[in-house]
C-alpha cells in the first residue's frame, strides 16, 4: 500500500519533483514546470474524506498584482484542512507561480482557468492532454518565464 504523504510535506515538494539533471529554475521552459507539477499531482496525501477535498487547479492570464502587468500561470495544488472534529477548517494552497515578461501573443491568450479534483472520477492524464491541446499551450509552452516560484498559503 502506498503511503499517503501528509499535507505539510506538500510544499516541500515541487522543487525536487524536478528531479536530478535537470535544468536550473532559471533555465526551465514552461512544459518542464508543467511536467514537475504532473508528477507532484500524481502523488498522494492525507486528505479528509471529503468532496473537492484535493484539487488542482490551472489559472492563467495577464493581471497586475501589485506591479506591471503581465502574463501569469498559476500551477496550483489545494488541499483542504479539517479540525479536530473532523469540520472543514480551512484550505492550503502550494502554488508553482510563471510570470512572463508582457508580450501582445501572451495578453491576447485571454484569462482561463480549469480545475481538477482526485475524487471526482476524471483522469489527470486525460485531463492535462485536454489542456496542452488547447491553443494556447503552443504560445507559452516553449517560453521561459522571467519569474519562477514556489510558494504556500492558506485560504
Amino acid at each position: 500500500m502506498t503511503r499517503r504523504l501528509s499535507v505539510d510535506e506538500a510544499a516541500r515538494l515541487p522543487e525536487p519533483e524536478l528531479g536530478s539533471g535537470q535544468p536550473g529554475l532559471d533555465e526551465l521552459v514552461t512544459e518542464d514546470c508543467w511536467r514537475a507539477f504532473l508528477h507532484f499531482g500524481r502523488r498522494l496525501f492525507d486528505v479528509p474524506d471529503a468532496p473537492d477535498a484535493d484539487g488542482l487547479l490551472l489559472p492563467y492570464g495577464t493581471h497586475a498584482f501589485g506591479g506591471p502587468r503581465e502574463f501569469t500561470l498559476d500551477l496550483t495544488r489545494q488541499f483542504e484542512i479539517s479540525d479536530s472534529n473532523g469540520d472543514h477548517d480551512r484550505y492550503v494552497q502550494v502554488h508553482r507561480e510563471l510570470r512572463y515578461g508582457p508580450a501582445p501573443a501572451l495578453k491576447a491568450l485571454g484569462s482561463f482557468d480549469s480545475w481538477f479534483f482526485h475524487d471526482a472520477g476524471d483522469d489527470l492524464d486525460d485531463r492535462a492532454q485536454a489542456l496542452t491541446e488547447r491553443a494556447a499551450w503552443a504560445t507559452i509552452r516553449r517560453l521561459r518565464p522571467t519569474e519562477n516560484r514556489v510558494y504556500q498559503e492558506q485560504v
